[in-house]
């Protein structure tokens, strides 16, 4: 219940005042002067104080004027008691900070009606009081957090500028410079990190190994699997190389046809349950000596073959990466001016507007109709082609991989 402080000089109105407002259950303390009350009010908690204006010594204004130094009337509510006519004492009260007051000789019913309504402002004054502290512990409390999460988003970034950074490092730098054949690639992540990847890496002087592949899904996961893959197939990676064999620094190293390239990765990347991450892939060895090109296909998108006369896909294609199985491989002939256009699902199941998919029969158009631009030219044309269709941001990362053998003399 609300504690009252009584202090008045008046022994019977104090007296009365304390057993009174006691039998309507507030706990009550009662003070002789000001010097007494405001000892009291220094040691205790009190609600409300119920002041005597006229007092010996120390005045029920100057009392008043003391307890307004240190709390305001909404913390602790002040009810003076006023003789009936004196109107000057009335004012002087309101105006050092009196809440309200009642007169001499003092009516209890009003008394406490006038405490009632003075408490229950307090009671409404404390509880959002209350309730703005807990706001603004609340508020610092989501400062922190926002701070914190600003730092972590920071760090993410950083740390995905960094990740970006490696895997563009795994794309090829600068084009293989061999006799007879011409290289382009266009590569473009849909968000910092992608699950593509795509290499041309040549073996030895007669052979240039090549590949797309495309991990399911996209982010960090499908990054880390892409980047992991392309470690196992890249012929730098030393002796443990997929697309390579040997045993020792002083045996050359086998080039590895095609369909053991992609059974090695799909034992390496065997199916995960837990990741429920698969790898599609087309890899392709060109013999520059004979020019031709073996492919085997795990789950991908067929490579496009243009020749001078026709265009075809080379769809054979065998299980996903990761879910085993025999992988079978394929070699075609090739002549001077054909070229061979590998590609991630990005581009033929880019979405327009009306959820349309780009499709193979636009990709065919567009590798048709730019047979005699250069092989950079085109692959420009091709991806521009992807965007207009898309019209806004990608959800998928577009890969482009392509090679032309070149006529005599070129």
């Amino acid at each position: 219940m609300p504690r009252i402080l009584v202090i008045d000089d008046d022994q019977a109105n104090r007296e009365s005042l304390r057993r009174r407002l006691e039998r309507r259950g507030f706990p009550t303390m009662v003070a002789v002067d000001g010097l007494a009350g405001l000892a009291l009010i220094a040691e205790h908690a009190f609600d409300l104080i119920l002041l005597d204006v006229m007092m010996p010594g120390m005045s029920g204004l100057e009392v008043l004027e003391r307890i307004r130094e240190t709390r305001d009337p909404a913390s602790l509510p002040v009810v003076m008691a006023t003789a009936k006519d004196d109107r000057m004492d009335i004012v002087a009260a309101l105006e050092r900070g009196a809440n309200d007051y009642v007169t001499k000789p003092l009516d209890f019913e009003v008394v406490l009606a006038r405490v009632n309504t003075q408490l229950a402002l307090k009671k409404s004054f404390d509880t959002i009081a209350a309730l703005e502290r807990s706001l603004a512990q609340r508020n610092t409390e989501l400062e922190s957090a926002n701070t914190s999460l600003t730092l972590a988003a920071v760090k993410t970034q950083r740390d995905l500028a960094l990740a970006a950074k490696i895997q563009e490092s795994l794309l090829p730098v600068s084009m293989p410079t061999m006799k007879g054949v011409r290289f382009a690639w266009a590569f473009e992540p849909c968000t910092e990190l992608a699950g593509d990847s795509l290499t041309i890496s040549p073996l030895d002087p007669d052979h240039v190994g090549m590949y797309v592949l495309d991990v399911s899904g996209h982010g960090v996961a499908a990054s880390l699997l892409a980047v992991a893959a392309n470690r196992v197939l890249s012929p730098a990676s030393g002796f443990d190389s997929l697309m390579l064999q040997g045993t020792s620094p002083s045996e050359p190293r086998r080039v590895m046809p095609p369909a053991d390239v992609a059974r090695r990765l799909s034992q390496k990347f065997a199916w995960d349950d837990a990741t429920g991450q698969f790898i599609t892939m087309f890899y392709g060895l060109l013999n520059v000596k004979t020019l031709t090109f073996t492919y085997s296909s795990a789950g991908h998108p067929p490579a496009v073959h243009l020749t001078a006369d026709r265009l075809r896909p080379l769809d054979e294609s065998g299980p996903v990466i990761g879910l085993g199985g025999d992988y079978d491989q394929h070699e075609i002939p090739l002549s001077p001016s054909d070229r061979i256009f590998m590609y991630s699902d990005g581009v033929t199941e880019a979405m327009n507007a009306e959820e349309e998919q780009f499709g193979f029969d636009n990709l065919c158009t567009i590798i048709e109709s730019t047979r005699a631009v250069p092989l950079d030219q085109c692959v420009a044309t091709l991806l521009e082609a992807v965007k207009n269709w898309r019209g806004g941001p990608s959800t998928d990362d577009i890969s482009i991989l392509v090679f032309e053998i070149v006529r005599d003399g070129e």
